[in-house]
């Protein structure tokens, strides 16, 4: 017997396993869904016929009867940064875990796409959205992403508020690690290279490598912000490379903004860490294999994306709309671009 296949996909249709089983498509449906008011050996014989012909079941025509998309929209700042790399591939996998799909969009740290990307979802009928929001979202922006019927998660940002499911690294400890590296070291008159004032998690860092470096006597940090982008950091470094001011070492609030410092410092014939002393946060894969080695903050990148995917599983399975929360824990890794100085 000949069996027709789809004319897109060239998968095998419902109709042709139906056929073959001698029954009808409802009850070929239904066998394959488990459902209600089958008797078992029709069921049999339908599963049986269907992975014999490597049936494979149409989701988009299975969501038009079940209401169910089975997709999950995945907003991220900028798609170029390898951190997001890391984080959608753990997103992805939780996905593909749970039997669900997952569509990216990148916001290109522009609120007005983020807003954009999110009706877009929404219209493709996504069952929740995972992303990793702007710094700067206006207060119509926020109550209307509140308003959205279906579970939010925010990477990289706490849940103070309660209003969104969060997940994020332990950005107070980076932040200190950071500042107890460069003070073992010997370090006491450094730059904080970050990114906007109102960007959340970067700030914690900030604050809480500024308090750790302030407990020690005698320290001075100058804080300069720009945009958490390679060509920020760049930028940034060019500017402070005309006029160090005698500091001796540069944490940066993200690694890309680290990889910036270094194009500039070889351009300016500034040798890492003979001349200054870097250390990033993250640990991108580049990080390791940059020269020098960049010292660093790990956060567990992939992780985190599976974490937010977890709690959109929670969620969706029971139903309920209480936030969830998780805060994931991070470390140093030392490599080669942070020296030793006397004291």
């Amino acid at each position: 017997m000949s069996v027709k296949k789809h004319s897109l996909s060239g998968g095998v249709t419902l109709q042709a396993v139906a056929r073959v089983a001698g029954v009808t498509i409802a009850t070929a449906s239904r066998s394959l869904n488990d459902a209600y008011g089958v008797h078992p050996a029709t069921r049999a014989r339908v599963l049986q016929i269907a992975k014999r012909l490597n049936y494979t079941p149409n989701r988009f025509a299975r969501g038009l009867v079940t209401g169910r998309s089975d997709m999950i929209g995945l907003i991220v700042s900028d798609v170029r940064n390898s951190y997001f790399a890391e984080v959608a591939r753990g997103v992805e996998d939780a996905a593909l875990e749970a039997g669900r799909d997952v569509m990216l969009c990148n916001s290109d740290l522009n609120s007005a796409r983020q807003m954009k990307s999110i009706a877009s979802l929404l219209d493709k009928r996504a069952e929740a959205i995972i992303m990793n929001s702007v710094a700067a979202l206006s207060r119509a922006d926020q109550q209307q992403i509140a308003a959205v019927d279906v579970p939010i998660v925010l990477l990289n940002r706490t849940g103070r508020d309660g209003t969104f499911s969060t997940v994020s690294a332990d950005n107070e400890k980076g932040g200190r690690l950071a500042a107890e590296c460069l003070l073992r070291n010997g370090h006491r008159n450094v730059i904080h290279l970050t990114g906007p004032k109102s960007h959340a998690n970067l700030a914690r860092r900030a604050q809480s490598f500024l308090k750790a470096m302030s407990a020690q006597r005698g320290t001075r940090v100058q804080t300069i912000h720009a945009i958490h982008t390679l060509q920020g950091g760049y930028g940034a470094a060019q500017e402070l490379f005309r006029s160090m001011k005698g500091a001796t070492a540069i944490f940066t609030g993200n690694d890309v903004m680290a990889f910036g410092v270094m194009r500039a410092a070889i351009e300016a014939g500034i040798r890492i860490p003979r001349d200054i002393s870097l250390i990033g946060f993250d640990d991108v894969e580049l990080a390791a294999m940059s020269f020098p080695p960049l010292t660093t903050v790990h956060q567990p990148k992939y992780s985190v994306g599976r974490a937010a995917l977890e709690i959109v599983k929670e969620l969706l399975e029971s139903g309920e709309h209480t936030p969830r929360h998780r805060v994931l824990d991070v470390k140093l890794v030392e490599r080669a671009s942070v020296a030793k100085i006397s004291k």
